[in-house]
């Protein structure tokens, strides 16, 4: 049985031979070929032919692109280089998507700007069924101004997994047998951001943005996507055979679970089910162990 996937340019027969394998054949896009923008098209720069781009924020507008057809279910990457120096109050977002208001879906990163000096801080959120408020934060170990780092997210019928580089800082497992929702009857589509956010994003809207550094500039490239494209063939997302619901991708491997365990004793400062403050009762998914 062939599968049909979104892939990158190829030749049909070798790209029909891939696809009858039961193989899925992937490389970093241009930015035109998967995205589009979304808003403020002035401050989003191509960069060598679309390979890169380059986000900016001033005082007149922030900016944003997404995707040109949403998926379901599958991996999505690409290498970012945040925002230098005093980025306090600038929110650089990366994140899925169902854009179906009171019933969305969303898998978001968002990276919250930081004084000179201190570390960047990574928000992960999950949205399923239309709520959220999930929200765990994570201090980076390295400067993610300084070079680009690869940000991914894993969406299958078994877990979602946010990777830093290959450094798992999340997993959201499905447990909908226990009551807990779980992202998998709505297609996403693939959104980045940068914007001011400065009522909320830096020490929780007390350092605010410093517009004498504008403008702030974050940058992109190696785009990649390989999921099942929205519309497509409708049995695609249910196939086993693609790769991403293969045994390798049911659970950690041994050595994505030590990086687990080490980001989160040493890096997580920020756990939702741990707020008493906000939940006095914990969120089931939390006493699931998620």
């Amino acid at each position: 049985m062939t599968t049909f996937y979104h892939f990158r340019n190829a030749p049909v027969l070798f790209l029909w031979v891939l696809v009858s394998a039961g193989c899925v054949w992937g490389r970093p896009a241009t930015f035109g070929q998967d995205f589009r923008v979304a808003w403020a098209d002035s401050h989003i720069t191509q960069i060598d032919q679309g390979r890169a781009i380059q986000l900016r924020l001033d005082q007149n507008s922030g900016c944003g692109f997404a995707s040109k057809v949403k998926y379901m279910f599958g991996r999505v990457s690409m290498k970012i280089k945040l925002v230098p120096g005093d980025s306090a109050g600038t929110v650089t977002a990366f994140y899925l998507n169902s854009d179906t208001d009171n019933v969305r879906d969303e898998l978001d990163f968002e990276f919250l700007g930081n004084r000179t000096g201190q570390p960047y801080t990574v928000q992960t959120n999950v949205f399923a069924h239309g709520k959220g408020d999930r929200e765990q934060r994570v201090n980076l170990w390295f400067d993610p101004s300084a070079d680009f780092h690869t940000y991914s997210i894993m969406w299958n019928h078994r877990h979602i997994v946010f990777y830093v580089d290959d450094f798992p800082i999340r997993v959201y497992k499905n447990n909908e047998r226990r009551g807990v929702p779980y992202p998998k009857m709505q297609a996403m589509g693939v959104y980045s951001t940068l914007w001011e956010a400065d009522d909320w994003a830096t020490r929780g809207g007390l350092e605010k943005i410093d517009w004498s550094k504008a403008p702030f500039y974050a940058y992109y490239k190696d785009f990649d996507i390989e999921g099942c494209a929205v519309p497509g063939p409708a049995n695609c997302a249910s196939n086993p055979r693609n790769w991403w619901e293969g045994a390798a991708y049911q659970a950690l491997n041994a050595i994505e679970a030590r990086r687990y365990r080490w980001v989160r004793m040493n890096h997580v400062i920020y756990d939702y089910c741990r707020d008493k403050s906000r939940y006095p009762l914990t969120p089931p998914e939390c006493l699931a162990g998620i």
